[in-house]
């Protein structure tokens, strides 16, 4: 609650809600599109769904000492930042089943977590041994033969 330490910047603050706000729209738009997507695709995948409520919690609105703007607040943040970290282990369970090849090395670029388990950037000879013929249909096998 870094914003309480500065009251000289009430104006600020208040002029900066409707910017915060107005990302609620997408976000709700985008959880439903996700939703749909994640209990269609994940299960034809044969990828386990990720469970929600280990990402978004909305409880800090239950503290008495919160005003009723403070509750709020703290709410939107509890489901918005737990969404998109939702939203970014669905995106990596994705990103898991069909795309295992780490990003070339680059000092600017922070890996993600999950990336760990994929075959190195432009290593043919650990991506074919990682995803044989025997996973692969026909059609994918001859295109990994040249």
């Amino acid at each position: 609650m870094e914003a309480k330490k500065h009251p000289d910047r009430y104006i600020k603050h208040l002029i900066s809600a409707p910017f915060i706000w107005i990302n609620l729209i997408w976000i709700i738009a985008a959880d439903i599109i996700l939703e749909v997507y994640h209990h269609t695709c994940f299960p034809l995948y044969e990828i386990p769904l990720v469970n929600r409520r280990k990402y978004i919690r909305i409880d800090r609105h239950k503290l008495a000492y919160l005003n009723i703007f403070e509750k709020i607040n703290c709410a939107y943040c509890g489901y918005a930042n737990g969404w998109l970290a939702y939203a970014g282990e669905i995106a990596a369970q994705t990103e898991k089943y069909w795309c295992g090849i780490k990003h070339r090395v680059d000092n600017e670029f922070i890996q993600p977590k999950h990336h760990e388990q994929f075959v190195e950037y432009g290593d043919k000879e650990a991506f074919l041994n990682a995803y044989t013929s025997e996973r692969l249909p026909k059609s994918i096998d001859l295109l990994s033969k040249k």
